[in-house]
C-alpha cells in the first residue's frame, strides 16, 4: 500500500503542474503529458511485476471481445458525451467557455502531433497506469469495490488544478466509465482501446465544440 500511495503522489505533483500550467503560452501540454505518462509507466513497469504479468495474461484471451467491448464502449461513451453536452449548454451558463477551455489544449500542436501522442502514448498510457496500475493494486489492497471507487476519485482530484469544472466533471464521467469497465471485465486492454478511441474521436475527428 505504501508504495501505491507514493506512486499517486508521485503522479499528482506531475499531473497537477500541467493542468495548471497547461494552457499558459510557450508550453507544450502534449509533450508534457508524454512525459509524464512515460515516467509513471517506466516505474510501474520496473517495481511492479505483477502489473506486467497482468498485461501479458490479458493478450493471451477473448481479444476479439475485448476488442468489440473497446471500440462499442468508447462509441456509447462519445454518445453519452455528446447528449451532456446538449444539457450542460442549456443549464449551465459556463458550460460553453469550460468546453473551449478543454479545447484550447489543442492549440499547442498539430492535429497529427496530437493523434499520434494520443494513439502511442497518451491513451494507452493513461489506462495503463490508471486503471491498469493503480486501480488493480487498490483493488487488491483494499477490496474490488473500495479500489475502484478511490482510484477514480484520486484520477478525478487531479483534474482541479486545471480551473475548469467542465474538465473535471468529464474526468469524473470518464473515470466512473473505465473505472467501471476495469472492474467488471479486468482487461486493461479493451480499457486501453476504449479510452485511445474515445481521445481521437472527441479531440480530433468529432470535437463536440
Amino acid at each position: 500500500m505504501i508504495f501505491t500511495i507514493f506512486v499517486v503522489i508521485l503522479a499528482a505533483g506531475l499531473f497537477l503542474p500541467l493542468f495548471i500550467f497547461g494552457n499558459n503560452p510557450g508550453v507544450d501540454f502534449w509533450w508534457w503529458m508524454t512525459a509524464n505518462i512515460t515516467i509513471l509507466l517506466l516505474i510501474a513497469g520496473f517495481f511492479d511485476k505483477n502489473w506486467r504479468k497482468s498485461i501479458a495474461a490479458d493478450l493471451r484471451n477473448d481479444l476479439t471481445k475485448k476488442i468489440s467491448l473497446g471500440v462499442g464502449s468508447a462509441i456509447l461513451l462519445y454518445g453519452g458525451f455528446l447528449l451532456g453536452d446538449q444539457l450542460a449548454q442549456l443549464l449551465f451558463p459556463f458550460a460553453k467557455d469550460g468546453i473551449d477551455g478543454v479545447y484550447a489544449f489543442k492549440s499547442t500542436a498539430s492535429p497529427i502531433r496530437i493523434g499520434v501522442l494520443m494513439l502511442v502514448i497518451i491513451g494507452p498510457g493513461e489506462e495503463l497506469f490508471w486503471r491498469g496500475f493503480v486501480q488493480r493494486r487498490l483493488q487488491n489492497e483494499i477490496n474490488p469495490r473500495g479500489g475502484f471507487i478511490l482510484a477514480t476519485i484520486v484520477y478525478s482530484a487531479i483534474h482541479i488544478a486545471s480551473g475548469n469544472l467542465i474538465l473535471v466533471l468529464a474526468a469524473a464521467v470518464c473515470g466512473v466509465f473505465w473505472g467501471y469497465l476495469y472492474l467488471r471485465y479486468n482487461s486493461i486492454l479493451l480499457n486501453v482501446i476504449s479510452h485511445t478511441i474515445w481521445d481521437i474521436l472527441i479531440f480530433l475527428i468529432l470535437p463536440i465544440q
